[in-house]
């Protein structure tokens, strides 16, 4: 485990696991998520890659400081992660909000990124999403996150079948999501809506192997902003797990380890047989 130091100064808590020659991947979680979000997915991917996971400001180990915050300032903090763990390129894998971050990074970062996974995420408002996430950035400010882990919150986040099979997980969820600070929270939510809708119209430009996965009932980012993704980025593939929601790490972590890892083995694939550009600072962080 480490800690990194923003431009802000903000102290960003990681940790890197896996194998120590295998490609980087660093993992970014949503919206009042830290990293135990990426607990299905770290000791599989930790097989072939080095994993770099990390807590968002405001979530998790990870400094709280008050708003407001930016996604751009948050994607200046995944940058801070990797200086810190010794990494110059990654392949960055992004949930939701973290998808979001994720993209902000193939933009204005592409020097550092070997490819995108873009997880349950968008790239516009739309305006329904706006009015659901003012909500609840008000409930939270008005009620704490116990607002946030009832049936209002998780009917959104969570597929039927979770619901009905996986009560446990949902029980975990639920805590994950309690020890957020309430005001961070309102945060985050606040950075996401303050996000430009300019981004997606340089998503044209990102030029880095890209795969876009999603869930089929996922209600919160559907399937239509996931066809946007991968119909923006140049070259970008498609993945539609059926049957999961939006927390389809967790509600389909077989599908998804193995639809995301098969990427990221062709695309390692791939760039190996290219002369090498980028090289890691280091391997023993």
């Amino acid at each position: 485990m480490g800690v990194a130091l923003a431009p802000d100064g903000t102290r960003l808590h990681y940790e890197v696991s896996g194998a120590r020659d295998g490609s980087p991947v660093l993992m970014i979680q949503g919206l009042g998520v830290d990293m135990r979000g990426w607990t299905l997915q770290r000791p599989r991917f930790g097989r072939r890659h080095r994993c770099i996971a990390f807590d968002n400001r405001g979530v998790g180990h990870s400094d709280a400081p008050p708003g407001p915050y930016n996604l751009e300032q948050m994607a200046d903090d995944a940058i801070a992660v990797l200086d810190a763990a010794g990494i110059e390129t990654a392949h960055v894998m992004g949930a939701s909000m973290g998808g979001v971050i994720a993209q902000i990074l193939g933009v204005m970062h592409p020097e550092r990124v070997r490819s995108l996974v873009l997880a349950c995420t968008a790239c516009r408002h739309e305006p329904w999403r706006v009015e659901l996430l003012e909500e609840w950035a008000d409930d939270v400010g008005a009620r704490g996150m116990g607002a946030m882990v009832g049936d209002e919150g998780l009917t959104w986040l969570i597929g039927p079948r979770l619901h009905r099979r996986l009560g446990a997980f949902i029980n975990i969820l639920g805590r994950i999501v309690l020890s957020t600070p309430p005001d961070t929270f309102v945060a985050q939510v606040r950075a996401i809506l303050g996000t430009s809708d300019a981004l997606r119209d340089e998503l044209v430009n990102v030029h880095v192997p890209t795969l876009v996965i999603t869930g089929s009932q996922d209600s919160l980012t559907p399937v239509g902003d996931a066809e946007e993704l991968a119909e923006l980025i140049p070259g970008a593939r498609l993945v539609l797990l059926s049957g999961a929601a939006h927390g389809l790490m967790a509600e389909a972590p077989n599908a998804f380890n193995d639809a995301v890892l098969q990427f990221l083995a062709q695309v390692d694939r791939e760039q190996s047989s290219k002369p090498a550009v980028h090289q890691a600072f280091e391997q023993g962080a």
